[in-house]
């Protein structure tokens, strides 16, 4: 178990556990490379808790061959954890995992604590991020779609029968209750996300009347994606050394030169198993990178983990179908590499093109080169 020293300017914060599990399902190939691939799992979970404001005090990981039906981490576990809960007086305990709402319920039944998935952990994030009508509709569709199968958490009048004036029908439970509101709700979101979209439609169609191309932002999250688009078009996006920091799209027009100008769009970045339904949930925002007609992707050339992360971001995009449309590579953090290894030059393909470019959108090391290289893909 990893333990963190307690910072005393987060004394309020919730105080959270943090549980990885090795399923081989999860990790293929040699053991190094299985151990390599789930410690920059376990680094990267401890990120996401960390975004949420929360105080990660223990990080507990584990080793099984298939995770257990009713508490996914076993009977022995659990009881482990639940001693550690009760010891450090943790209030939330998080799965790096996506859970059933069985598990979920059983695991806060057994650590007598909140229990919150990777699924949960991703939209508490979200909802502190979004900042567009679209963005906080998105979020909540999510969260509450989320919660509809997890309602009878906590609960301890579910089998008496209650009716209500203006409220539910006669007979019905307050689980039905609940869920029938949480499912009007969602039918609500709904409306008013097709509303939105058709404003964002209309607003794209005036956009690219223009006949100007469009070139989307992608990449992992932190990868330095806002800052790029900060520099290029000198926006005031928000960009902060920190997982999901910018969650909403922002397009902004970019002179390149006086006959070249393009639609740059910054968008939500990626992590490593994005649940399916949250890639669902926002698809509306990632429709501005599907119908983009080139792809930025950018990589942090300074994380050991790059090329895995590539992969990554090319997973969803293929779930996006996205996966077609040409990608233009943008090594990022060349300042954060040592000198014998940085690269600001461009790679070109055997036709002449320029398919990589090496830059730092913090010094503006290889910028100029990068603006060449839309010039060209203009």
């Amino acid at each position: 178990m990893t333990r963190f020293r307690t910072d005393k300017s987060l004394e309020h914060a919730e105080r959270i556990m943090l549980v990885s599990v090795m399923l081989p399902e999860n990790y293929s190939g040699a053991n190094e490379i299985r151990e390599r691939t789930f410690q920059a799992a376990c680094l990267e979970a401890a990120e996401l808790v960390r975004a949420t404001g929360g105080e990660l005090i223990a990080h507990e990981t584990a080793k099984r061959e298939k995770a257990h039906t009713a508490l996914f981490v076993g009977t022995g576990k659990a009881e482990e954890l639940a001693k550690l809960v009760e010891q450090n007086q943790i209030e939330l305990v998080i799965f790096n995992h996506e859970l059933s709402p069985t598990q979920e319920r059983n695991l806060e039944k057994a650590l007598q604590c909140r229990v919150l998935d990777r699924v949960g952990l991703i939209l508490a994030i979200f909802a502190q991020r979004a900042q567009s009508q679209e963005g906080k509709l998105q979020v909540e569709l999510a969260q509450l779609s989320h919660l509809s199968s997890r309602l009878v958490r906590g609960y301890k009048h579910l089998q008496s029968q209650k009716g209500g004036i203006g409220l539910k029908g006669p007979g019905e439970t307050q689980l039905e209750t609940d869920r029938r509101l949480i499912q009007n709700k969602i039918n609500f979101l709904k409306k008013q996300l097709d509303n939105v979209k058709k404003q964002r439609e209309t607003r794209r169609k005036a956009r690219l009347s223009g006949s100007l191309k469009t070139f989307a932002i992608v990449g992992y999250t932190n990868a330095g994606k806002s800052t790029l688009f900060n520099r290029l078009t000198k926006a005031d996006v928000f960009a902060q050394d920190q997982l999901f920091a910018t969650l909403d799209t922002t397009a902004r027009r970019l002179y390149l030169n006086p006959e070249t100008s393009i639609i740059l769009t910054d968008t939500v970045g990626f992590v490593q198993n994005l649940p399916h339904k949250l890639v669902s949930a926002f698809a509306a925002t990632l429709e501005e990178t599907a119908l983009a007609d080139v792809l930025l992707h950018v990589v942090d050339a300074s994380d050991p983990e790059y090329e895995r992360k590539i992969q990554d971001v090319n997973h969803v995009l293929r779930e996006i179908k996205a996966d077609k449309i040409p990608q233009l590579v943008i090594y990022n953090k060349q300042d954060l590499l040592p000198a014998a290894e940085q690269s600001s030059g461009c790679l070109k393909n055997y036709v002449g093109k320029t398919v990589a470019v090496g830059v730092s959108a913090v010094s503006g090391m290889g910028l100029e080169d990068l603006r060449q290289a839309l010039i060209e893909w203009a």
